[in-house]
This record gives C-alpha cells, structure tokens and sequence, in this order.
C-alpha cells in the first residue's frame, strides 16, 4: 500500500468513526447490541419464508467443498480466519450483485429485494468446531440480521455473543444486531451451522439518513469492496464455468 493509500484509509477511518458518533446519537432504533426485530416489520415476513429459503440452500449445499472461504472473497477477513472453517455464498454486497447467485436461489433473491435499505446478503456457513474470535464491523450506519436456517445445537453450544449479552441461533428466527459492538461467534456442534446473513441501512432522521447513504457508497467504492468483487467474479467464472451460470 502507497503512503497517499495509507493517508487515504486513515482519513476514511477517521471520518467514519465520527458519522458512527451521530448516528448512534440520532438512531430511530437505539443504540444497543441486539434489538427488537419486531421494530423491523420486514424480519417477520422473511422469517415466515425460511422453510423456502433453507430448500434453496440445502441445494447449495451440495456444493459445499466448492464453496469459497469468507476470506478468500474478502481478504480484510483473513484477520479472523485461515481455514476453511467460515464460507460464504455471496447475493449482494455494497451495490455489487452476483447475478448467478441469486439465479440459482430465486425465491430468497426474491425474498432479499424486499428488504428495505438492504447493503449486503449472503449465506454463512460456520464449520463444526469453529470460532470467530472477538472483533467489530467497520462501520454502525448498518445493522445486521441473521436468520437461523441451520442450526444443529440451538444454546450455549452454537451462539454469539454482542457486547455483553449472548443469543443463540434458531431455525426459523432472525436476531438484529449491531456489529460495531464487540462480538464474536462459535459453533461447538459436530455440524454445520447456516444464517442467511443480512446488513441493511440503520434508520435515521430523513437528513442524517443521506449522509448516511454517502457513507455507504464511499465504502462501497474503496479497495476492499473492489478486490472483493472481483474475488467474486472470478469464483463465479470458476464455479458456474465461462457461459451464462444458470441454478
């Protein structure tokens, strides 16, 4: 990295540090770990499509060696894991769609595009035995939803903890989070435990809610979105084969 990147990240940094101080002043929602998902009327209605949505994916899973490591879309990630432990299986991530992706899973596409403010939706797959260690999301102008899809061993033995209160994963059940607090996830089961992962714009005044919107789009728009879908592209090609990837 040159010292004017470096200068440019640090800068970056800086200014979404003091945005995050606004927004947890003015959030609509509060300024909390977990939240309520019945303040997000749009949780409900994707709860009640899971059995759907977890049909979708158990046909991906048949796919699943073939599936990419988190890191090795987003490198950024490499600080939290080195193995295979924690895969992805990328619809959107901040304006960059996978066209094949949601082809192949139609009804959760679906599904996602009817989520307002939505930044960013994936399956995560969490292996037997793995740990994500304590760590904090990049920026609070969004707010995560995981929706339980499989979940081999609901309690203490498959959960995350946000801040310093601990929830665990349901089949059927979404939980609301803020990824800024500190957290980290485990999966002590002998299976493996899939959330449909989901970061959507945190609701804010009509005002602050531009300046948000620009937060998002800068972000967006630096080097690790861009290597990440690239990443992206380059294990559709390899996936799906060089002609249009069709389910």
């Amino acid at each position: 990295m040159t010292s004017v990147a470096r200068l440019l990240e640090k800068l970056l940094l800086a200014l979404l540090r003091g945005v995050e101080s606004i927004n947890r002043r003015f959030s609509r929602c509060g300024d909390r770990p977990f939240f309520d998902g019945a303040n997000f009327g749009w949780t409900h209605r994707l709860a009640g499509q899971w059995p759907e949505i977890r049909r979708e994916l158990d046909q991906v899973l048949a796919d699943r060696d073939r599936l990419p490591a988190f890191q090795d879309i987003s490198p950024d990630q490499a600080v939290l894991t080195t193995d295979q432990g924690w895969k992805t299986f990328f619809f959107l991530g901040y304006g960059v769609v996978s066209e094949a992706n949601c082809r192949r899973c139609p009804v959760t596409a679906h599904a996602l595009r009817q989520i307002p403010g939505l930044t960013t939706a994936c399956f995560s797959l969490l292996a037997p035995g793995k740990s994500l260690p304590p760590h904090r999301g990049p920026y609070n102008g969004v707010l995560r939803f995981h929706l339980g899809l499989r979940v081999p061993h609901p309690g203490e033995g498959c959960a995350i903890r946000v801040g310093g209160e601990t929830r665990a994963w349901r089949e059927g059940e979404g939980l609301v989070f803020d990824d800024t607090y500190d957290h980290e996830a485990w999966n002590r089961s002998p299976a493996w435990r899939v959330v449909l992962f989901v970061d959507f714009k945190r609701p804010l005044p009509w005002l602050l809610d531009g300046l948000n919107s620009g937060m998002i789009w800068l972000i967006g728009h630096t080097p690790l979105i861009q290597v990440a879908a690239r990443n992206q592209r380059a294990w559709e090609k390899s996936f799906y084969g060089p002609g249009d990837p069709q389910p």
